[in-house]
């Protein structure tokens, strides 16, 4: 184990990731802008999304955001330029859009190792999705949440009504659509959109502990617990109990499992690497 921090080229300053004791730190990098979505930023996440959930080296995801917020979501100053953008058909903007949305949340969710937010002010919007889109999220006192989509009559995007409907529940999530209202950190702890508080000073340090651990842990315990929880959103119970007893039979037979194991004997801390 090493506490060198390696960066990593995401090809524009708007965007930061280093890599430090198997977590990838990604920092949305525009905090004159609360860090909104853009042309350049976007398309880097969605490149270190995959990037970072496809390496071996790397066992834990953390996205934050520099400054004061974790991200407004989209840009809507430039929203108003839509009208002078080159002609587009209906089915290729609902096309562009959906492949969009696949690459970013879609990604995101589908990543099968532990994936955490941590939040040092406002998520919003598509911002927020990104957010609820993580296994965890860590929020510093300050930081507050809003869908924010009603208030510019739009009805969301990015998976934020998947997301919520599942985190919050159905009358929740409508409540947080339809009224837009800021959300401060304790009350989202309190509708179960934030795991954990923790005072702003103390944020990133509570937030690369617990990737750290994480990202340490059993890899492919943490994947397959991944697939069990995914599953339980739809399932029956039958289905979920003959998936459950697929994973324990694959998992038993890991190295992994052999270690842990040990460990619990000789009374230390198993060491997966």
């Amino acid at each position: 184990m090493t506490d060198e921090s390696i960066a990593i080229d995401t090809e524009t300053d708007e965007l930061l990731c280093t890599i430090r004791d198997r977590v990838a730190v990604i920092t949305l990098n525009r905090p004159q802008a609360r860090n909104a979505l853009s042309d350049h930023l976007t398309p880097a996440l969605r490149l270190m999304i995959r990037r970072c959930g496809d390496d071996p080296e790397v066992g834990a995801l953390m996205i934050t955001g520099a400054g004061a917020a974790f991200c407004a979501g989209g840009d809507i100053k430039g929203m108003g330029a839509s009208s002078v953008a080159p002609a587009m058909s209906f089915d290729d903007k609902v096309a562009r859009l959906r492949e969009r949305q696949r690459t970013l949340t879609g990604v995101l969710v589908s990543v099968r190792k532990p994936t955490i937010a941590a939040l040092p002010g406002p998520a919003a919007g598509a911002g927020l999705a990104i957010a609820l889109a993580c296994d965890m999220r860590i929020a510093a006192e300050s930081a507050i949440m809003t869908t924010g989509y009603a208030k510019i009559a739009l009805p969301g995007d990015y998976g934020i009504s998947w997301l919520l409907t599942r985190l919050a529940g159905t009358a929740r999530a409508r409540e947080l659509m339809f009224l837009s209202e800021r959300i401060d950190a304790r009350r989202c702890e309190a509708l179960g959109l934030v795991n954990r508080v923790v005072p702003d000073s103390e944020l990133q340090s509570e937030a690369f502990a617990i990737a750290k651990t994480l990202a340490n842990g059993p890899a492919s315990a943490y994947a397959f617990i991944k697939d069990n929880l995914d599953l339980a959103l739809s399932a029956d119970l039958l289905t979920s109990l003959d998936q459950e007893a697929e994973k324990m039979v694959l998992a038993a037979s890991t190295d992994e499992h052999t270690e842990a194991v040990r460990a619990f004997i000789e009374k230390r801390v198993p060491s997966y690497r």
